[in-house]
């Protein structure tokens, strides 16, 4: 299909033939999702710049999962050896919802789609549970990417469930050594590289010379990601998800995946929504709402070093 459902939303093949969306902002940024996973794999700024990493190794073959873009890790967050590593939620095709229930009041001139997940026969055997997961993808006129997800428990056998979340997103850096995150000093996080031992981080920042795989807990609802060669900083606002995933494989861990460029972790970095450390669960008929939104604005310089604080400060 290549019809045009409206004038910012285009529905089209993308890589291997699956189906993607384009969204369209009329000053020029543009967010790709594929249906298979709900997986954003572009967000691009309205100077055509890329803001995620997807990396050039990506298999675009189900069931693999696409490496970089936006992964939505659904219903679990874990590398602990499970047939669904990050849940299945990022391996799943997933229909376009043309009738969803209202949403939370839209960005006034956004351009969104929605899109719906409910679970398969194979997917039960998983997960033994009923469940409808719509995601809305909305383009902001100033070219913020939103991501409102909403989780509802369908079981008809009275039984709640319980589950964790991310939203595993890839951020294009021009490099990692010059890269520093703000918001999450003083906070405690859990190190995956330590079989989650609970730590509390001492750096006034956060900046990258090795292998990094935490999970800040009790975060602040604005992080800031600040690109120092690019002057460029993202803002990653959340609601409802108290944990933030700070992740980059660094080297030796690069060139044993096989779907990552061996010095890719030099341009990336991910910075993920989550909740983690405390699982949600859902009693029949209720529903969980979360969204991230995310920003890229310019960085200002203040004797000599990036000013978050005023980046931080100027979206409240």
């Amino acid at each position: 299909m290549s019809e045009t459902e409206n004038k910012s939303v285009i529905i089209t093949k993308g890589i291997n033939g699956l189906e993607k969306l384009i969204l369209r902002e009329i000053h020029g940024s543009s967010v790709e999702v594929y249906l298979y996973g709900a997986h954003v794999t572009s967000w691009k700024n309205e100077q055509g710049e890329e803001l995620l990493f997807v990396s050039s190794k990506a298999i675009f073959t189900p069931p693999k999962p696409i490496r970089g873009g936006i992964p939505i890790c659904f219903p679990q967050f874990s590398n602990l050896g499970s047939a669904e590593a990050h849940g299945f939620a990022r391996n799943r095709v997933w229909t376009i919802d043309a009738d969803p229930p209202p949403f939370p009041p839209t960005v006034a001139d956004g351009v969104f789609v929605d899109l719906l997940l409910k679970p398969t026969d194979e997917d039960f055997k998983i997960w033994p549970h009923s469940f409808e997961y719509r995601l809305r993808v909305t383009l902001g006129p100033g070219g913020d990417l939103m991501l409102t997800s909403r989780i509802r428990n369908t079981n008809n056998d009275g039984k709640p469930f319980t589950f964790t979340f991310a939203y595993h997103t890839y951020f294009s850096v021009s490099d990692i050594s010059e890269v520093r995150v703000e918001g999450l000093e003083t906070l405690d996080y859990l190190d995956n590289l330590k079989n989650r031992e609970r730590y509390t981080e001492q750096g006034d920042a956060i900046t990258f010379e090795s292998e990094v795989d935490k999970i800040y807990l009790s975060t602040p609802t604005k992080v800031a990601i600040l690109d120092h060669e690019k002057k460029r900083t993202f803002v990653v606002r959340k609601d409802g998800l108290p944990d933030a995933v700070v992740w980059n494989p660094w080297d030796k861990k690069a060139k044993a995946m096989a779907d990552f460029g061996d010095d890719e972790y030099k341009h990336m970095l991910c910075v993920e929504a989550a909740a983690i450390e405390k699982p949600v669960t859902l009693k029949p008929g209720e529903e969980w709402k979360v969204r991230q939104e995310l920003s890229a604005v310019p960085s200002s310089y203040c004797s000599g070093q990036l000013d978050p604080n005023k980046v931080l400060q100027s979206f409240y």
